[in-house]
């Protein structure tokens, strides 16, 4: 291992205070800073990294006995970004919580895509997820990870969503929110507008829909709308769209939107061929 390791016996020392606490710092909010937790979503980081595309890591902090392990991984990110290690004790310390991962990483977005000018950089064949008033993190990071499984090339959201910056959201993506472009604006009647003036079809997703998932037809560009938890998306919003619904056994109100959103995806990714 060449690249040099930085040190950390004071959970308190200043190189490393964008780490500390990290659950209270979720709730407080980091600005333009985020948390990447685990190996998976540090992998996730390292590639956007790379594609600079408004994702940098700024720093690694990882438990002393992990670093062997993750050489070939660390490799992938420019010098310049300080690699830190600590005992677990010490981590724990700084965390805030015992770490079991050993693996945290600081990041910055920046330049944020507006919503309208992602749109508009979309290609003429494009699937999008829209979600409104999406408020549970676990939700929203299984958005994002179905959203990449199968194929969309952005996913765009309300005000009312909740940041997929948040530190849960990132982990439960695998990292997906790092890596695909995605915009947080406005109201879903705004959203629902530019997705039509851009000639995507939009379909939203309620058990009212009108019809079968099945039978949406295969469209150049195409959005799937799914709505808040528990209530779904309201009769003013699916009165101005296409809408389906997903069969299921009676007895059972819905579906977890994030599953609903993974079947749906699947269908259309797979009837337009991009899977």
């Amino acid at each position: 291992m060449t690249r040099p390791l930085l040190r950390i016996d004071d959970p308190a020392d200043p190189r490393i205070a964008g780490l500390v606490s990290i659950k209270e710092r979720d709730l407080t909010g980091r600005q333009s800073r985020f948390v990447a937790e685990g190996t998976v979503v540090l992998r996730m980081l390292a590639a956007a990294h790379s594609a600079r595309r408004g994702i940098a890591a700024e720093a690694i902090l990882l438990l002393e006995s992990r670093v062997f392990g993750l050489a070939e991984l660390l490799a992938q990110f420019p010098p310049d970004v300080p690699l830190y290690v600590a005992t677990s004790a010490v981590f724990d310390a700084i965390a805030g919580f015992n770490m079991h991962r050993g693996v945290l990483a600081l990041g910055r977005r920046d330049a944020a895509p507006e919503q309208e000018a992602l749109i508009a950089g979309l290609p003429q064949s494009s699937l999008v997820l829209a979600a409104c008033g999406i408020s549970n993190h676990d939700n929203m990071g299984s958005l994002f990870r179905n959203a990449a499984a199968f194929g969309a090339d952005a996913v765009l959201m309300d005000m009312a969503s909740c940041d997929p910056m948040y530190r849960k959201a990132i982990r439960v993506s695998v990292g997906s929110v790092l890596t695909l472009p995605f915009a947080r604006e406005g109201g879903a009647a705004e959203l629902i507008g530019r997705l039509q003036a851009a000639d995507f079809v939009v379909w939203g997703l309620s058990p009212r829909g009108a019809v079968d998932i099945t039978a949406i037809p295969p469209a150049p560009r195409t959005a799937l709308l799914v709505g808040t938890e528990g209530e779904g998306l309201p009769e003013a919003i699916l009165s101005q769209i296409h809408t389906a619904r997903i069969r299921q056994r009676p007895g059972l109100d819905s579906l977890n939107v994030a599953m609903a959103a993974g079947i749906a995806l699947h269908q259309v990714a797979n009837i337009n061929g991009r899977i």
